[in-house]
């Protein structure tokens, strides 16, 4: 996926600034597709280019004008073909896969150091997940379109995170253990 398809998916949702998008994405998008605000900056600039969002000014009073970004037909066209193409499973590149897969070739205590941080880390985002799940979909049975969708998301990195909290648990004390032999 390209930046500018999970861009055409935030704004189809919601028109905004650039400064508003880069928020969204540090508060829900963000958690599955990264980007900082200078490549949102430079991607919606490169989308205005290609027609497939269009922007215009905005007066504030006692503050610099904003560009407000929206979606076009263009752009809607885009993202139609974009989610109806075929996409291949991610690959994943994990450094602390690689750190524990060599924790015999080093320091075996800091890497179950640095496996215990993460697996805190995780956790914590895994509170942060269960918080929305139970503050904005109280009832999951009653959601359909959007709002399905958006919950469905959120499912999924709940289960991500509950996975990599019980790896990382198992990792830990699978790793303890060999250190005490």
């Amino acid at each position: 996926m390209a930046l500018e398809h999970a861009i055409l998916v935030s704004l189809d949702e919601r028109s905004g600034s650039g400064y508003e998008l880069a928020q969204r994405f540090e508060k829900s998008i963000g958690f599955f597709w990264a980007a900082t605000h200078q490549q949102i900056y430079r991607t919606l600039k490169r989308m205005v280019d290609l027609g497939w969002v269009s922007c215009h000014e905005v007066t504030q009073d006692g503050r610099p004008d904003k560009k407000v970004y929206e979606v076009t037909g263009g752009g809607r066209a885009e993202l139609t073909r974009w989610l109806s193409s075929p996409g291949e499973p991610e690959t994943v590149r994990n450094d602390l896969a690689v750190k524990v897969r060599g924790a015999s070739l080093g320091d075996a205590g800091a890497v179950i150091a640095e496996l215990a941080r993460h697996r805190d880390l995780h956790a914590e985002r895994l509170d942060v997940y269960l918080a929305f799940e139970k503050k904005d979909f109280p009832d999951p049975s009653a959601l359909s379109g959007r709002r399905l969708h958006q919950y469905l998301i959120l499912r999924g990195g709940i289960r991500a995170e509950q996975g990599l909290v019980e790896w990382c648990d198992e990792a830990l004390a699978a790793m303890r253990e060999d250190q005490r032999r």
